[in-house]
């Protein structure tokens, strides 16, 4: 399913399209209900750049922090990784209307990673060749960081999808000194046997670059990673999850990445290479423009966010 945003094309789909109209009756009725939920269980959190009812560790400043391309995400060399902590579950499912289904949210980045450099900077197998176990991330030119952004709209996520009846697990939830590297947090979403998995993440490019972008697995099939039988439905995640994120946030599709689409396609993120089940990485915005920054660390801004991938989400999974 394409879909309609301001000031872009869409991009052509790979099965016959949805009119407007169906599209945006389909979009009401979980729509309607989420943006109710997130009142109800999650709270307003304003526009300080705090963290709404997450509870997050405090982040260095950003000289301790140095951007990183985000979308770097894995690699590893063989060694003995201390012992992980088992990803953070969901409260006992709800009954609605996404009960029996599990969503893995990936919450780009640990805010601890800035510590433990050279256990991030060893490589891991991507499944075609060896990448960094993680990054930084990177962060606002004020010292906001990536780690907590995606912490607080992870958070607000769950809270929306558990209110459905959703399964949720994160891969980390600040919570482990370091990690997990990319390969282990798509060995999380595998091991849950997820139906859907969305990794957050900001973008650090450069001011003036601004908007939002999906990035979807290419089809790989070398080593041990093997996306052929994921890459259409997570296309179709990726649309849905694109589609809602504009209507609720209003946000444009990427100026620099994607052909205006708001969509891309990649074969070098461990991250998807190593996925078994659909899976898509969003950029909800460049953290060193000012303009978006000004988006992502406001907390209504970010409980748009949420509710928006949430509403893709809910529609992948109900069909």
């Amino acid at each position: 399913m394409s879909y309609v945003g301001p000031d872009f094309e869409p991009p052509q789909p790979r099965r016959p399209r949805r009119g407007p109209l169906t599209v945006a009756l389909a979009a009401l009725v979980p729509g309607a209900l989420l943006g109710w939920l997130v009142y109800e269980t999650v709270g307003g959190s304003g526009d300080d750049g705090g963290s709404g009812q997450a509870t997050v560790r405090s982040s260095p400043p950003a000289a301790s922090s140095p951007p990183a391309d985000d979308a770097t995400d894995d690699g590893k060399k063989p060694g003995a990784d201390p012992t992980p902590s088992a990803p953070s579950a969901s409260a006992p499912a709800a009954s609605g209307p996404l009960k029996g289904k599990v969503v893995v949210i990936d919450p780009g980045h640990n805010p601890d990673n800035f510590q433990h450099p050279s256990e991030i900077n060893r490589k891991v197998n991507i499944g075609t060749n060896w990448k960094e176990c993680d990054t930084t991330g990177t962060s606002t030119n004020d010292g906001y960081t990536e780690a907590k952004f995606t912490l607080d709209v992870a958070h607000q996520m769950r809270a929306l999808l558990e209110a459905q009846g959703a399964t949720v697990k994160l891969t980390q939830d600040a919570d482990r000194p370091f990690g997990p590297c990319v390969d282990e947090r798509a060995r999380i979403g595998n091991e849950a046997k997820a139906d859907a998995v969305v990794s957050i993440h900001a973008d650090g490019s450069g001011a003036g670059n601004r908007g939002f972008h999906v990035i979807l697995p290419g089809a790989v099939h070398a080593g041990s990673a093997d996306t052929r039988a994921i890459v259409a439905p997570s296309r179709d995640l990726g649309e849905r999850v694109a589609g809602r994120f504009v209507a609720v946030t209003g946000s444009a599709p990427s100026n620099y990445i994607g052909d205006g689409s708001g969509l891309v396609t990649r074969k070098d993120l461990g991250g998807l290479n190593l996925s078994t089940v659909p899976k898509v990485f969003i950029e909800c915005g460049n953290m060193r423009d000012s303009k978006d920054a000004a988006s992502l660390t406001s907390g209504a801004w970010r409980q748009k966010a949420a509710q928006g991938i949430s509403e893709g989400i809910v529609s992948f999974l109900r069909g």
